[in-house]
This record gives structure tokens, C-alpha cells and sequence, in this order.
């Protein structure tokens, strides 16, 4: 079971090491959420300026941000405070080109990335604050939505 509210808002006082290692989870897969959303943005941004999908994303970014932001149970800073860069083993584990190189793979591959990671932040804020869950469930669902605008959009460009 977890550890009371302070200790969760806090991980300097967090006793349970496994704790800390949810919030490293949350951590890892909200950054990974908000970059894989603002390349896919800039792609649009540059490759088809005006898309609605645009607008769509950034919102959805700041939105994953928010999600943490109004939680009672989570802080940004403390997912910070968590952080543990020098040994997470797996930080360049993908570092790779995406498909053929192209733009279009390259937002593929970074929304295929944030509906993975999204997918995580909804199991594990299930642990920790259950309305933050289902925020990001909602989101990852949105994220569905956007893909498709976007694979509609591209699709419908190449026809003409």
C-alpha cells in the first residue's frame, strides 16, 4: 500500500524505494509524452502548416502537463526530484532512424511513442491518484484521434 499523501508530494521523504521508482516511471513517460508530442507538432507545424492537428497537439501536451499539475497527490516537482538520469541504463536504447527517414516516419514513430507512454501514465497514476489515470486515458484516446486526422490529412494530400 502506499505511503501517506506527504510522502507521495515529496519523494525526499519517501521511505519506500518503491515508491520512488513509480514516480521515476511517471517521470520518464510524462517527458517522453510531452517531447514526443511537440515533434510531432513542429513536423505539422512545418510540413503542414494550418492543420487543425496542430492545435490539437499542443494541447494535448499541455494538458499532460495539467493532468500532473491539479493533482492532489502528485507534484511536477517531485517527479523531478525522482529523476535519476545517470543511471537509467536505457536512456539511448532508441536511439535509431525511424523508418525510411522521413518526416512522416518520424511522426509516426513519436505518436506511436506517446500513446505507448501514455498508456503508461494511466496504469501507473492508478497507484498514486486514479483521476490522474483516467485523464491520461482520455488522452491517449485523443492522441487516437489525432493520428487519424493526421494519416486523413497526409492521405488526402498525396491523392491530389
Amino acid at each position: 500500500m502506499l505511503n501517506p499523501k506527504s510522502e507521495i508530494r515529496n519523494p525526499k521523504k519517501i521511505k519506500n524505494p518503491h515508491n520512488v521508482k513509480i514516480l521515476r516511471i511517471i517521470d520518464a513517460n510524462l517527458n517522453r509524452t510531452r517531447e514526443g508530442l511537440r515533434v510531432c507538432e513542429d513536423i505539422l507545424r512545418f510540413t503542414l502548416p494550418g492543420s487543425p492537428v496542430i492545435n490539437l497537439l499542443k494541447t494535448y501536451r499541455h494538458s499532460a502537463t495539467r493532468s500532473i499539475l491539479d493533482s492532489r497527490r502528485l507534484e511536477l516537482s517531485g517527479l523531478v526530484d525522482s529523476r535519476d538520469v545517470k543511471k537509467d541504463l536505457s536512456k539511448f536504447n532508441d536511439f535509431k532512424r525511424p523508418g525510411n527517414g522521413d518526416l512522416r516516419a518520424v511522426f509516426m514513430t513519436n505518436i506511436e511513442r506517446v500513446k505507448e507512454s501514455l498508456r503508461v501514465l494511466e496504469e501507473c497514476c492508478k497507484i498514486i491518484d486514479e483521476t490522474v489515470s483516467r485523464k491520461y486515458r482520455k488522452l491517449r484516446f485523443k492522441v487516437y484521434e489525432a493520428e487519424k486526422k493526421y494519416n486523413d490529412t497526409v492521405r488526402i494530400r498525396e491523392i491530389k
